[in-house]
């Protein structure tokens, strides 16, 4: 049986939560390869620089970050044609409902507000990948943006 590998683009600029989603992934029974960058500038340029056939599945998107934050990099790949569907999960602090809905409507696929206990992370994320890979990485209805673990 052929497993599905889950490509991840992580962009976060906090060096240990990088490294606690690295160790969540490792303990998934999913699949999957991981590439990080430390800010939205690197986002942007990775991006840039990657072929469409060699995108990542899906991006994890902290919305705090140096030199281009979270927000503005969603604006941004939004706005490239070529990205306009390219699944984008925001992974933040914050659960401010206000963000989350600014999120939703500026195309974010799924929301999760990054938790504290490591197994918690473990369960979101695994979550989150198979409900994106479920929705064929596409927007659900407001009502099942937010990935709870």
């Amino acid at each position: 049986m052929n497993q599905h590998i889950y490509n991840i683009l992580l962009a976060d600029d906090d060096d240990d939560d990088c490294s606690f989603f690295e160790e969540a992934l490792d303990e998934l029974s999913l699949a999957t390869t991981l590439v990080t960058v430390n800010d939205g500038v690197h986002l942007m340029n990775f991006l840039a620089d990657t072929s469409q056939e060699s995108l990542p599945d899906v991006l994890f998107l902290d919305l705090n970050m140096p030199r281009k934050n979270g927000s503005e990099c969603l604006t941004e790949i939004r706005q490239i044609e070529r990205l306009k569907d390219f699944p984008i999960i925001i992974f933040s602090t914050s659960l401010d409902t206000k963000i989350v809905d600014v999120t939703y409507e500026m195309g974010a696929t799924f929301y999760i507000r990054k938790p504290g206990d490591f197994s918690k992370l473990k369960t979101v994320i695994e979550n989150a990948l198979i409900a994106a890979s479920e929705n064929n990485f596409k927007q659900p209805e407001r009502a099942h943006f937010i990935i709870q673990p």
